[in-house]
């Protein structure tokens, strides 16, 4: 222990010198009746054992200066919880041990340091006071001893057992072994071993609190017994150990003489051919200076090492990836734009948006070719052709393609690679595809970038940060090499189905890129020029034997699939070429007809329409609306109904709703409660009805503010007895002012709405620039109207208001006529 700065400290130092500690025990009658107890926390004092103690609280360290003060006599007793600070009676054992303050040392933290000697067991027989600290009237403990045969028979046992623990345990000082020998009282011999000996607290409290010396030896020879076993284990094992690794250092020195035999006679070893090699290798693969010194390192390492060790196939593993890396290698690109202008288009229909920014990157490379790559992030529902875009830039730029799928991915090793310290560790997956591909500046798609997770492994989206950062990636260290590696080059490219899920920080260095939903023409063309030629391909028909006319394609598009991608289209298609084939080989030879899928023959084929557009069926009832959503997936449209009944003015909210469309439904009554002169509604029952809005398909989770302006047409209708008009579908968020706010996903709700044969829209005013995205074709069939306020979309979407009767036998009417249809 260090002492600290005299200045600082003060010692008091007892009456006695040094040679005090070994004096003789004071007699139970120079012991007072009432003594300051100290609770200890972790060690058992026993008579005549001198130990440091630090003590930390205010009320020990008044204990402490008071005892110095005094007598400096105290007794030490073991508490029963050792996070008790201040312990009370409750928390102390009833025995314990009477002692003297040697020495005590105050420090600047406010701690004080005291050494202590034990001189005589007690028990507590009353606690006097518990402030400023416990003070107990305690009662003196004298061994009893009664001679004899036995017991001389346990002390000399016990004796010759601590001194085989003495000689095997390398804890115990000199001191202790020739304490052991001066001390020949059995007494004084069972305190000196149980103050030594490694036992648990309970086990010395139980040691201190036996009077009868017989029966304390009796209790402490099955210790000694167990301590001196483990001891003797682990000696044995130690033993091993070393013999061990004296058999590894003589093998090694054998080896090392044979080598030398070996070349002193011309004869080279096993792998001096293969270490040869690897050196050709590094000479001749053009490494960057740190990487070349690291692999001659590990080389020379190498050689020193024995082939069957362990440690000789990680070293050549390490080298195998520093060697064959393509630190230098690259591929030449292709800048030529009307070729890959021309490569894009063959390859996928649409897209523009897509084809002119890669084009524009091509255009930029031909006058600086030392531009770092954008790192472009594909977004849009599945099947709209993300994932084969990227290998249709990597043609167009005659660079090699990379593919690195990352949905599911949670551990951060995938990205940057497993320590060399690790059995079995590789570089990360960057790396391994550099290596596949054989170039450094290959295109690099990362699959799915919003399903990548994260857990105890840590946070694979972090890893990337680096690798997807321009400013920092020509500096990635795979924890796998320990060497920076030059990614600047690589064209990185990510897809995901959706922004949100992805991490705000990855999210900033990422330039989106949005592919919209196809339109039906869109998926008509993709059939036409790409679904249809390749699987009719790849079902072994000659080309001319199977003709699908536009009109079955729009069949095939309408009536079984419900998608923004071609997906299900395309399996659709498959099964339609697998019902030609089995017709034209129905007797068992290709026939050499050619057969045409009509319109009418598409239902015998493929089964019934999976899908029916579902606004086809007329709103004839108050309450009901249509409204447009945004999904992963694509857009789609839904149904909200509204419906009044006897009760106490509630509103009742179903259909798997979230919080923020339950508020939006909530603005929405309270804006039509307030404006209700003004819209012609009569709320003057309104506490003796509740109403309920309901969203079909309940299993459906739906959030989002969008459906504002929906909610709030349906409750209008309601209330004023108003139907909606049947092809008028909407969206917007609203306020409780009334104003109608903008919304995202407008492209897709606009296709779903087309899909769904919707003719009239009502958007947001703010969402007008939005609508130059939705294609030409599918604006010229819709009529749009632009609202700031919801009343201006209350007046658009409700009939005119009619009588109360003509509408409700006009209701009746189409009910029936409804139910006797077919």
């Amino acid at each position: 222990m260090t002492i600290p700065d005299s200045e600082t400290i003060e010692i008091l130092d007892g009456s006695a010198e040094e040679g005090e500690t070994t004096s003789p025990r004071p007699a139970a009658k120079t012991l007072p009746e009432v003594l300051p107890i100290l609770g200890l926390a972790d060690i058992v004092i026993f008579p005549g054992m001198t130990v440091p103690l630090l003590v930390e609280s205010a009320q020990s360290i008044r204990l402490i200066d008071d005892v110095v003060a005094g007598d400096r006599l105290l007794g030490l007793v073991l508490q029963r919880h050792q996070e008790v600070e201040n312990p009370l009676p409750a928390d102390l054992w009833l025995q314990g041990c009477a002692a003297r303050v040697l020495r005590m040392l105050k420090f600047p933290d406010n701690t004080v340091r005291v050494l202590v000697e034990g001189l005589r067991r007690i028990r507590i027989k009353e606690y006097k006071t518990e402030t400023p600290y416990l003070r107990a009237q305690v009662e003196v403990l004298n061994d009893q001893i009664e001679a004899s045969i036995e017991l001389e028979a346990l002390a000399r046992n016990a004796h010759q057992l601590f001194g085989q623990i003495l000689e095997l345990s390398p804890t115990l000082s000199d001191q202790i072994k020739l304490a052991t020998v001066r001390t020949g009282e059995p007494g004084k011999l069972t305190d000196l071993i149980a103050a030594n000996l490694n036992l648990n607290l309970e086990e010395r409290q139980h040691l201190l609190e036996i009077i009868d010396i017989k029966d304390r030896l009796t209790r402490l020879m099955p210790l000694l017994n167990r301590e001196l076993e483990v001891l003797n284990l682990g000696s044995k094992i130690q033993k091993e150990v070393a013999s061990s690794m004296s058999k590894n250092q003589r093998d090694f020195f054998l080896r090392e003489q044979l080598r030398a035999i070996q070349r002193e006679l011309g004869e080279g070893d096993s792998n001096t051919g293969e270490l040869h090699g690897l050196r050709e290798q590094i000479e001749a693969n053009r490494l960057p200076a740190e990487a070349k010194k690291v692999a001659l390192k590990e080389l020379d390492r190498l050689q020193q090492i024995p082939t069957n060790a362990a440690e000789y196939t990680v070293t050549h593993n390490y080298l195998d990836w520093l060697i064959n890396l393509p630190w230098d290698k690259s591929t030449e690109d292709k800048l030529d734009l009307d070729t890959a202008a021309r490569i894009l288009n063959e390859q996928h229909y649409g897209l523009e948006k897509v084809k002119d920014r890669l084009l524009e990157f091509i255009a930029v490379i031909k006058l600086n070719q030392k531009l770092k790559g954008p790192i472009l992030c594909l977004v849009g529902p599945p099947g709209v052709g993300k994932t084969s875009l990227g290998k249709s830039v990597a043609d167009t730029l005659g660079r090699k393609f990379v593919r690195i799928s990352l949905g599911g991915m949670r551990d951060e090793a995938e990205i940057r690679g497993h320590r060399r310290t690790y059995v079995g560790a590789l570089p990360g997956r960057i790396i391994q595809g550099l290596r596949r591909a054989e170039s450094n500046n290959p295109v690099i798609l990362l699959d799915e970038l919003d399903k990548v997770g994260s857990d105890f492994r840590g946070d694979p989206a972090s890893a990337l940060l680096e690798v997807l950062d321009p400013q920092q990636n020509h500096t990635f260290t795979d924890h796998y090499l320990d060497l920076p590696f030059d990614l600047s080059r690589v064209l990185f490219i990510t897809t995901a189905n959706w922004l949100e899920p992805i991490h705000i920080a990855l999210r900033d260095r990422l330039e989106v890129i949005e592919l919209p939903s196809y339109t039906p023409s869109e998926k008509l063309h993709i059939a036409k020029r790409y679904l249809i030629p390749r699987q009719i391909g790849e079902h072994g028909l000659p080309p001319h034997q199977l003709r699908v006319p536009d009109a079955t394609i729009r069949h095939l598009i309408q009536d079984y699939t419900r998608e923004a991608g071609v997906r299900q289209l395309e399996r659709e298609v498959a099964g339609l070429v697998r019902k030609a084939v089995r017709k034209l080989t129905g007797h068992g030879a290709l026939s050499k007809n050619t057969w045409v899928v009509n319109p009418k023959v598409l239902a015998e084929f493929m089964g019934p329409p999976k899908f029916l557009a579902e606004s086809a069926e007329a709103i004839t009832e108050c309450g009901i609306a249509i409204g447009l959503a945004w999904t992963p997936v694509g857009g789609d449209i839904l149904f909200i109904e509204a419906t009044r009944m006897p009760g106490k003015g509630n509103l009742i909210l179903t259909g798997s709703l979230g919080d923020v469309m339950k508020e939006s439904a909530h603005a929405a009554l309270s804006y039509l409660r307030s404006q209700a002169p003004n819209l012609g509604i009569d709320l003057s029952d309104y506490d003796k009805h509740d109403l309920h809005i309901h969203v079909p398909a309940g299993a459906t989770p739906k959030e989002g503010p969008s459906a504002g302006v929906t909610i709030v047409v349906a409750l209008a209708s309601l209330l004023s007895g108003r139907r909606v008009r049947s092809d008028f579908a909407m969206t917007g968020e609203i306020s409780l002012r009334g104003r109608v706010l903008p919304v995202g996903g407008i492209k897709e709700k606009v296709l779903a709405a087309s899909r769904s044969r919707i003719k009239q829209l009502i958007l947001p005013e703010q969402n007008r620039k939005d609508l130059a995205d939705v294609p030409e074709e599918v604006r010229a069939r819709m009529k749009v109207h632009f609202v700031r306020h919801i009343a201006e979309a209350i007046e658009l979407a409700l009939r005119p208001a009619a009588n109360r009767k003509t509408e409700s036998k006009k209701q009746k009417v189409e009910i029936r006529s409804q139910r006797l249809k077919p």
